[in-house]
């Protein structure tokens, strides 16, 4: 029986747990590569170094340059309380909204090493916190807290890693190309090229950046019965001029990782090069200007996971997904990458 692709309960699948990578294979581009084309509904199985051969040679390739930040900080109240801060997003120049482990109240100071502390402003319903960060007692700016952040914070890993984040995250959870400061998680499909691919594919295709600044938000489980009453995050975007002129003209676009995809299927309905995007791709709201999706295998119930439904569908993707789980692929963010032609 056909599953409805409205109903979050059809995004369900069950996962073996030793098929979750838990660290990066070396090098990053000896990942898996499922490739799924739909003219043909063929799957072929390959490698990440091979994915030049599968990209037709007239598509322009779109990525997100963010770089992800060490959004994870340990604290303690004045009480002596141990506190833990995810840093999701900046909500303006000095108010910040974060997630705390711990239990704190609206004026909570809670105090970082390096002279740093955060004053708690809001509580929200959703758990987060919105707070303003200081050092040595004078309120900062968000940029001004990045260096700061950078030698007292931790790589926020996501939940489902279930470790510590190591020295080998600090390169590894990190593209090549990253370079605008501001993600709290990686784009990862970004994370399998190399520098030697990246150049090599740089040369052969039409490319350009955006900016999508990824927060904690994309590791939300889609808690309600129907998918579209989910309320979807918003992140800040910001599309180069480069990417304009891409997405203008008629060449055809493949997507790098489902960031990039959301941020241009943003700008095909709204026109905005920047801002907050919030939009969410599934079977009843499908691309208008990605036609090509390079992507990770995602969570069960995840809107990234529905977002790779919004191209071929939800029966397809089921396909595809127990054929990944037969073959052993690796998956989520350290795993093993599918190209959708």
């Amino acid at each position: 029986m056909q599953k409805d692709p409205l109903l979050t309960s059809s995004y369900d699948y069950t996962l073996p747990e030793n098929l979750i990578a838990k660290y990066p294979v070396s090098p990053r581009d000896s990942a898996k590569l499922l490739v799924y084309n739909r003219a043909d509904e063929s799957i072929t199985h390959t490698y990440f170094y091979d994915l030049e051969k599968f990209i037709p040679k007239d598509y322009a390739l779109l990525l997100n340059d963010t770089k992800v930040i060490k959004a994870r900080l340990f604290g303690h109240k004045p009480s002596g309380g141990k506190i833990e801060i995810l840093i999701n997003r900046p909500l303006d120049a000095h108010k910040i909204n974060v997630y705390a482990r711990g239990k704190v109240k609206v004026d909570t100071l809670i105090n970082f090493d390096s002279a740093l502390s955060a004053k708690i402003l809001k509580i929200h319903e959703d758990g987060s916190r919105d707070v303003e960060f200081y050092h040595e007692d004078a309120r900062i700016r968000f940029e001004e807290l990045l260096p700061i952040i950078d030698k007292i914070g931790h790589i926020p890993l996501p939940p489902y890693l279930q470790r510590d984040d190591e020295n080998i995250d600090k390169s590894e959870y990190q593209s090549v190309f990253a370079e605008h400061e501001g993600a709290v998680a990686a784009p990862t499909a970004s994370l399998h090229f190399t520098d030697e691919q990246f150049d090599k594919i740089k040369k052969k295709y039409a490319h350009a950046f955006l900016t999508l600044h990824v927060g904690a938000g994309t590791f939300k489980p889609v808690d309600a019965k129907i998918i579209t009453d989910h309320p979807m995050h918003s992140e800040y975007f910001d599309i180069s001029e480069h990417a304009q002129e891409i997405l203008n003209s008629k060449v055809k676009v493949l997507s790098i990782g489902t960031t990039s995809t959301r941020t241009v299927e943003y700008w095909a309905r709204t026109k905005e090069i920047h801002g907050e995007a919030n939009l969410f791709l599934h079977p009843n709201n499908r691309p208008k200007r990605v036609d090509a999706l390079l992507t990770n295998f995602h969570l069960p119930k995840s809107t990234l996971l529905m977002l790779v439904a919004s191209f071929v569908g939800l029966e397809t993707t089921q396909r595809i997904y127990k054929e990944a789980i037969e073959k052993e692929y690796r998956f989520f963010s350290y795993g093993d990458a599918m190209l959708i032609l």
